[in-house]
């Protein structure tokens, strides 16, 4: 139970906290899009079985792949999409941290 919140937590709150130190003109935009890069967990559908509690999700599924987040760094570059791969890479840094999590 503490791992999903910490998960959740890091999912959902700390975009906020990103978005209000990097992106302050905007910020509750800049966190409502950050949270949008949610949707990235799609490819988890295609996956068999969809859900399974002890399997890390980065490079296994194609948008958590090593390829796809070097893609978000690089959209950190361009101005248009920073705030998306600035979320995008958030969020598999929170992915990577329940990898982490299942090693223990």
């Amino acid at each position: 139970m503490l791992q999903q919140l910490i998960h959740y937590g890091l999912h959902l709150l700390v975009p906020g906290l990103i978005a209000w130190v990097f992106f302050r003109n905007n910020w509750k935009i800049a966190w409502l899009i950050m949270i949008a890069t949610m949707l990235v967990d799609v490819d988890h559908l295609i996956a068999d079985p969809v859900f399974m509690a002890n399997r890390c999700s980065i490079n296994f599924h194609p948008l958590h792949s090593y390829i796809a987040i070097g893609v978000y760094f690089l959209m950190t570059l361009f101005k248009k999409v920073r705030i998306v791969g600035v979320g995008l890479i958030f969020h598999m840094i929170t992915d990577y941290l329940d990898c982490l999590w299942l090693a223990l």
